[in-house]
């Protein structure tokens, strides 16, 4: 396994387990179990059950990039709730 850092179009992860299926792609609106604030997916490590969120919508001095297990997600809005 490569050991570089690449975000790559089209990055996506498929989580499924006792709770129902969730589909996560790159540029998704989600929320937190333990916010209620919207996050924007920038990047997904699906070998490491987690990805990279910022807030949603961008601030004028941009939001910043933290690190999130998926099991702290919600499944992603969908475009009529975002």
């Amino acid at each position: 396994m490569s050991n570089e850092l690449s975000v790559l179009q089209g990055q996506r992860c498929v989580q499924s387990g006792h709770r129902s299926c969730m589909r996560l792609h790159q540029g998704d609106c989600i929320r937190l179990r333990t916010n209620a604030g919207v996050y924007q997916v920038i990047g997904i490590d699906d070998d490491h059950d987690r990805c990279w969120v910022r807030e949603w919508p961008l601030t004028s001095q941009g939001s910043p990039v933290f690190e999130v297990p998926f099991h702290q997600i919600t499944p992603p809005l969908s475009a009529d709730s975002a």
